[in-house]
């Protein structure tokens, strides 16, 4: 394997296990594994992934690879929503529901960071979602009740 191949997939595995902002953390995280390259290379890298930011329900906006290489976080992530005292600071608009589905409505933006945090939550009544700029649809299990999804996501997002 090349030493490019081997650089790719460390900033892939990088970038699903940490909350990276910049370009420069990125740079400074592949030389503690090893990898001398510059900023200028590591931009080329990740226009080649089609790398995105998106942002945190924090208002932080990091580095999310695309769906097709997305890898799964090896630690449990920490889904801290004390900091937040707004929903409006999480983007959420509105929550609806038709059968086994749950459409939720956020701020342009803030869909895709939302839904990716609410898959790695493991929540088992939720069995996956999909997210677009501003809509996440999310599959239910058909044992799990609305009412249980409207509860784990009232503690996960400050909703009214």
């Amino acid at each position: 394997m090349s030493n490019r191949t081997r650089r790719i997939e460390a900033i892939k595995y990088l970038i699903s296990l940490q909350e990276i902002t910049q370009q420069v953390e990125l740079v400074d995280e592949l030389l503690k594994m090893g990898f001398v390259c510059t900023q200028a290379t590591v931009s080329r890298d990740l226009k080649q992934l089609k790398v995105a930011k998106a942002s945190t329900v924090t208002g932080k906006y990091i580095y999310v690879l695309p769906n097709d290489i997305m890898y799964r976080r090896k630690e449990p992530v920490a889904f801290d929503i004390s900091t937040v005292t707004d929903a409006n600071q999480v983007g959420f608009k509105s929550l609806t529901f038709s059968e086994n589905l749950a459409v939720i409505r956020t701020r342009p933006g803030y869909a895709s960071h939302l839904a990716y945090d609410l898959d790695n939550l493991n929540w088992p009544g939720i069995l996956g979602t999909v997210a677009g700029d501003d809509t996440i649809i999310l599959v239910l299990s058909d044992s799990t009740p609305h009412s249980a999804v409207n509860a784990f996501l009232r503690k996960v997002i400050p909703f009214k």
